[in-house]
């Protein structure tokens, strides 16, 4: 039978120990800036919606390298290490590196399509509100968003409603209403863990009768934990749970383009399943 431990980090392979060390240094830079309140790199790096203000092309790559705390780092090192190592050594520190970044690309696009369609009503309402801001379209902003729960929105609706000929009200409630919705498309989308699942993918796909210790002592078939990962990540997707701030559209993006660049990869050279 195939086992499969991890090893010591002395044996880390050339790419998968300097991410290690790029993402230990970005988490402390994140969280000594964010301490000082000097920048705050999450609005700087980490990814956001396309219509964001906040939004910048280089937050495809530089997301991967931010995380949102110690455990959450912990984690997807522990799973870079873990799974990367093997397919570094396997593939060699050029392969492994295109992977990575390949697999946190897919993570980022898909994970730009769900937040697009998660906000469309958002911003479309927004769009026609700024257009033609009726107290009827501001109304129906109100309730269909929640804002009517905000004290100081609700203070702006009713002088408003009162007098809804002032000018000065109407592009003071629409600048609310602005400031609400660029916050609203504005949580960022942090971590590595998109392109982890490609490499967790590429791993359960290559190996997937190999026996991983899953809390160092009980022995689970590679392709069980993939199958388990996978599946929980698809139904939490679907579900969209309110208050649940896990990106599992990245997860999956990363998961999907790491499955099809192994399969590509593979098909010619594949013997049998270890």
């Amino acid at each position: 039978m195939t086992e499969f431990r991890p090893g010591r980090f002395e044996i880390l392979p050339v790419v998968v120990k300097n991410l290690l060390i790029i993402n230990v240094l970005f988490f402390l830079a994140q969280t000594s800036f964010k301490a000082t309140g000097m920048v705050n790199l999450e609005n700087l790096l980490g990814l956001h919606h396309v219509k964001s203000p906040l939004f910048q092309p280089w937050q495809i790559v530089t997301h991967l390298f931010l995380h949102g705390g110690i455990g959450h780092l912990f984690a997807n090192m522990f799973g870079l290490w873990m799974f990367g190592s093997v397919l570094e050594n396997l593939w060699g520190p050029k392969r492994f590196l295109t992977f990575f970044f390949l697999c946190g690309f897919g993570a980022a696009i898909l994970q730009i399509a769900s937040l697009w369609f998660q906000h469309y009503e958002l911003l479309h309402q927004y769009v026609a509100l700024k257009a033609n801001p009726t107290p009827d379209a501001i109304n129906l902003f109100f309730q269909n968003f929640g804002l009517g729960s905000h004290p100081g929105a609700m203070n702006v609706l009713n002088s408003y409603q009162a007098n809804p000929d002032n000018s000065m009200l109407a592009n003071e409630l629409v600048n609310f209403i602005t400031s609400y919705t660029n916050m609203a498309i504005s949580y960022p989308t942090i971590g590595a863990s998109g392109a982890v699942f490609g490499i967790l993918a590429a791993f359960v796909y290559l190996f997937p009768n190999t026996d991983i210790y899953l809390y160092f002592l009980f022995p689970i078939k590679a392709k069980w934990i993939g199958l388990a990962y996978f599946g929980y990540e698809i139904f939490s997707a679907l579900q969209n749970s309110p208050g649940d701030n896990i990106a599992h559209w990245a997860h999956l993006g990363g998961g999907l383009v790491g499955f099809l660049l192994v399969i590509t990869w593979n098909k010619t050279n594949r013997k049998k399943f270890y």
